[in-house]
């Protein structure tokens, strides 16, 4: 299915190098950020009060952050558990408080709107298991990372899976830069989107290079380059229909999902659409420049007749 049909290739390698050079640039900007602001982390990662309340009807959340915003508490998250009457409530904790004294705290504020509030229970998050998360968070980002570029050489060409990782960093570094330049915060939602961008982008590389490789046995006559380029216009079409259905599913989120689910879906929001950027004008440059050829993905006449003899 296409919505429009393109006569003529687009000429995208043409200006490979400043696009590049913008993707540079942005990369180094976010490195920046990452380097000298870091990141706001939730309390999954530096630790907090975690307080599970109970209500004998169901749970007004906005009503709740409206009670903690009234009583000067910030960087807290109110979400249901388990059921419509039961909130989980997530506060980092100030120099010199204790969990006993915070949760004490905003019971008596919860209760003074609702005298149906009950406190379930009181645990305390500790920076130990943040840090353990951080570090399986990067594990896993690691792990993802090996097995795309491990899947690409296999699939196509060492090539691709070394461009097509570079492009899919890209972009989450991206995310993180925006992350640490608004000082949004980064909490274990946010570190799953980062990580379903990771796998998302490689969707559009891997179609793109399966173009390439398809193009390379059909345009016999035709340069690296404008295989390339037509490649990348042949699947303009269904990009446009791929990326533009989840973005609407995802600005739904954005709109609608309210605060536990706003930076989540401002993370895909920012990866999505590096994501088309990347897997067009990152991954395919550097193919082409990693000296892609024709014998790299389609084996010559001579070869196979020989190995038809044998």
């Amino acid at each position: 299915m296409e919505f429009f049909k393109i006569r003529h290739d687009i000429p995208f390698m043409r200006h490979a190098l400043a696009f590049n050079v913008v993707s540079l640039l942005t990369f180094l900007l976010a490195v920046f950020f990452l380097a000298t602001k870091g990141l706001n982390f939730s309390i999954e990662f530096t630790g907090g009060t975690v307080m599970e309340v109970s209500y004998e009807h169901a749970a007004e959340v906005e009503k709740i952050r409206g009670t903690l915003d009234a009583r000067g508490y910030h960087d807290y998250s109110v979400q249901n558990f388990g059921s419509s009457r039961d909130v989980l409530i997530r506060m980092p904790l100030k120099p010199g408080q204790n969990s006993a004294d915070l949760s004490k705290a905003v019971m008596e504020g919860l209760a003074a709107e609702d005298r149906t509030a009950t406190l379930r229970r009181v645990e305390f998050v500790g920076p130990q298991v943040g840090r353990e998360l951080a570090e399986n968070g990067a594990l896993a980002l690691l792990i993802t990372s090996l097995g795309i570029v491990g899947y690409l050489a296999l699939r196509f060409e060492w090539k691709f899976g070394v461009a097509a990782i570079i492009a899919n960093l890209h972009d989450v570094v991206i995310i993180l830069g925006c992350f640490a330049l608004f000082q949004w915060e980064f909490s274990l939602p946010v570190l799953a989107a980062v990580l379903a961008v990771l796998g998302y982008s490689v969707n559009e590389s891997v179609v793109i290079a399966d173009r390439i490789r398809e193009n390379f046995r059909k345009m016999r006559k035709a340069s690296v380059t404008e295989i390339i380029d037509n490649a990348i216009t042949r699947t303009i079409s269904r990009t446009i229909i791929t990326h533009g259905c989840t973005q609407t599913m995802v600005t739904s989120m954005l709109v609608f999902g309210g605060p536990a689910l706003h930076y989540f879906a401002l993370a895909l929001t920012i990866g999505i659409c590096f994501g088309i950027y990347s897997s067009v004008l990152v991954m395919a440059p550097i193919v082409r420049w990693l000296g892609i050829r024709r014998e790299d993905l389609v084996k010559p006449l001579k070869e196979k007749k020989e190995e038809a003899v044998v």
